[in-house]
């Protein structure tokens, strides 16, 4: 991958382009990783809306259990979204290069953390729930926060549900009859640049879950380390430059 294409695609200013680039390849990590999970602990991650019908349905049926299991779920995946505003911010502050890259190396860290112990981590009890279901759920809330941060909240790589209703909203448009509309001001008209943008991410996160499934079957854990390593290549070069910046203010000031 190109430094200045690297560069661009995590880095603080920011393109078109560069969020869409960015959108796909986190929605093929986000399906890689979502459909691995649902294999190694039987649950897809980043189904919150699933996770708080869990909790209601739990409740009622008096299996608290079950429904603390999924509210510890819903927790992990908060704290993933807040955790990567709080990242977001702290390098805004500081006018770091590497603005959306340091989310991005936490969630290759995280990766590389379940792929290597992945095994062990899901005998440990966190809270009611299994620690690789808090791991997995807090990895697709980091993810999700960081590329609705980058986006300005447009895109969305583990929210299918959203995308789909998007493009089900542009089809209408498209399939809209303007026949006998004369008032151009009143003519519905789609946005057929949005509805390819929505409908490869989309694409992009059904391919992703297709190689985490057949991954994990052959590669088990291990699949998700070639996922981290991607997500390295992508974010290291905005986080290598502010390092690099760090380093030749430290030595002029030594010179001083």
């Amino acid at each position: 991958m190109p430094i200045d294409y690297a560069r661009r695609l995590t880095g603080r200013d920011r393109t078109t382009r560069a969020n869409r680039d960015l959108g796909w390849t986190l929605a093929f990590i986000a399906g890689a990783t979502n459909a691995g999970a649902f294999l190694a602990v039987k649950q897809y991650t980043s189904h919150m809306t699933g996770m708080v019908s869990s909790v209601a349905d739990y409740l009622v049926l008096g299996q608290l259990s079950l429904a603390a299991g999924a509210l510890g779920a819903l927790t992990s995946f908060l704290f993933g979204a807040a955790t990567s505003a709080i990242l977001v911010n702290y390098a805004k502050r500081r006018q770091l290069k590497s603005l959306y890259a340091l989310p991005l190396l936490l969630e290759a860290a995280l990766l590389l953390i379940f792929g290597v112990i992945g095994a062990q981590i899901s005998m440990i009890q966190g809270l009611f729930v299994s620690a690789t279901v808090m791991l997995l759920c807090f990895i697709m809330g980091l993810q999700n926060a960081v590329i609705s941060k980058v986006s300005k909240s447009e895109i969305r790589t583990t929210h299918v549900t959203g995308l789909v209703t998007d493009i089900g909203i542009e089809l209408g448009k498209l399939m809209y009859w303007n026949r006998l509309q004369t008032d151009d001001s009143l003519r519905v008209t789609a946005d057929r640049e949005r509805l390819l943008i929505l409908s490869l991410l989309v694409m992009a996160f059904l391919l992703g879950g297709i190689v985490g499934a057949l991954g994990f079957q052959h590669l088990g854990y291990a699949m998700t380390v070639p996922l981290a390593l991607i997500l390295v290549v992508v974010a290291s070069v905005p986080a290598a430059d502010d390092i690099r910046d760090y380093l030749t203010k430290a030595r002029e000031q030594a010179r001083g």
